[in-house]
């Protein structure tokens, strides 16, 4: 089984307001991650939060057991990857990671990345659109020591670049996978698609 790990600890300074509270398709962006990462074959979710912890949980219910609070959430997104990695119970095979920001996702596409996981046995699994690499990422739980001691600068990109014979790149027509809502014009420019 594998774990989806939904990142949400940054401050969205750009943005103005906290990402994972931002409306869409009638919830919110974390409402719509955690609805498209309901899968057979996830059985673990964690949210992590960090610098809008209170909002957030005042804002959207989720399990206190599937809430991990990253009190190092200025020291960048891999501080978040980490704490996601170090609230895991043993014995998964691996963890979806989906981007607040990156929330114009499907469950089809989750389902297709999972799927591709377990058939090719690949360390990473990860969605192309036209070209481009995008999310969610499918890591192996044999990673997760690499994603706990990759370098702060670099981040999960170390351990994706000391693996490119073991990705698995995973070609689809949604461009929601390349799309980083991370401001109010990235966000106006998807809702006019949508």
């Amino acid at each position: 089984m594998l774990a989806a790990i939904i990142l949400s600890g940054g401050a969205s300074r750009r943005m103005g307001t906290p990402k994972a509270l931002l409306p869409y398709r009638g919830g919110t962006f974390l409402e719509h991650l955690l609805k498209v990462t309901d899968h057979s074959r996830i059985g673990w979710r964690r949210v992590v939060v960090g610098a809008d912890a209170q909002a957030i949980a005042a804002g959207v219910k989720v399990p206190a057991d599937e809430v991990v609070i990253n009190e190092n959430w200025e020291a960048g997104q891999l501080s978040s990857i980490q704490a996601g990695v170090w609230s895991l119970p043993g014995g998964t095979d691996g963890m979806l990671l989906c981007l607040i920001d990156h929330p114009l996702i499907s469950r089809e596409l989750v389902g297709a990345l999972v799927e591709r996981f377990y058939e090719t046995g690949k360390s990473i699994v990860l969605p192309v659109y036209k070209g481009r690499r995008g999310h969610p990422v499918i890591f192996a739980s044999r990673l997760y020591e690499e994603l706990l001691n990759a370098p702060l600068e670099t981040g999960a990109r170390a351990v994706v670049w000391a693996h490119i014979e073991e990705i698995c790149e995973m070609e689809t027509s949604e461009e929601g996978c390349v799309l980083n809502l991370n401001d109010p014009d990235a966000l106006a420019k998807a809702r006019e698609r949508d």
